[in-house]
Order: structure tokens, then C-alpha cells, then sequence
């Protein structure tokens, strides 16, 4: 079996498979949408108690744990106009749901998603830190 991509944005396809080669996950299915800043706020207040727009929004679902089926990694909500970089914004995401925390970890998400980054940027046009628009930083 391996990762199902379907629900990934066709131009984020290959920064999400990157970070999910990355943290050694070979199968499952995860979705990654882009949303205006009210939507990722309304998420931001309901599930991480700050009402405030953000960046990306990670909602991981079957964790590490072992499960019957494909795996369900879960659910990834970028928001473009909130992003300096989108596809970073995508592998920052995918790297929760993986199970990765930078606010727990001692650098190594951030460590790894440098990595995937940096993996990425010869297949990456020219100009295309944020190839979906954006940026303000928030």
C-alpha cells in the first residue's frame, strides 16, 4: 500500500510525499486544504483556543497507533494569505500529523522539515516560495 494523495492539492503533492518519506510513513491517507483566514481562524478558536488566523492547522487522527485498515492520518488546513511559504506550511503540517511536535521536540521537526525543504528546492521553480499566494507571516 501507499500514501493516498487524492485530497493533497496536485502542486502540493510532492512536498507532502517528501515530508511523509521524511518521517518514514509509507501508507495511509491524509487531506491538506487550503481556506481563507476566517475559516483557519474559526479552526484556530475552536480547536487551539486562540481566535486568531494562522498559517497551517494540523488535525492528526490515527497517530502512531496500530489500526485495522489504511491508515488515516489525518486532516492538514493551510491558509495561503497567512503563509510566507505554502509548501513549508504543507511539510510543517504533514510533519504533525506524523507525529512530530516542535514544541515538545528538541529541534528535530524543525530539523526535518529543513531537510525536506532544502530536498525539495531543486524541483522547485524559481520564485516559487509561495507558490499559491500570500505571505504575510502570521
Amino acid at each position: 500500500m501507499t500514501c493516498d494523495l487524492a485530497d493533497v492539492p496536485e502542486e502540493l503533492r510532492d512536498a507532502v510525499a517528501a515530508a511523509l518519506a521524511a518521517a518514514g510513513v509509507g501508507e495511509g491517507h491524509l487531506s491538506v486544504e487550503l481556506v481563507g483566514a476566517a475559516r483557519i481562524q474559526e479552526l484556530n478558536r475552536e480547536h487551539g483556543g486562540r481566535d486568531r488566523p494562522t498559517d497551517v492547522l494540523s488535525f492528526p487522527l490515527d497517530g502512531a497507533a496500530e489500526v485495522a485498515g489504511p491508515r488515516e492520518l489525518g486532516d492538514v488546513v493551510i491558509c495561503p494569505e497567512h503563509a510566507d511559504d505554502v509548501v513549508e506550511a504543507a511539510v510543517h503540517g504533514v510533519l504533525h500529523l506524523c507525529g512530530y511536535d516542535h514544541e515538545a521536540d528538541a529541534g528535530e521537526m524543525l530539523a526535518l522539515q529543513d531537510r525536506v525543504i532544502e530536498q525539495l528546492k531543486p524541483r522547485r521553480p524559481s520564485g516559487a516560495s509561495n507558490l499559491l499566494g500570500g505571505g504575510d507571516g502570521q
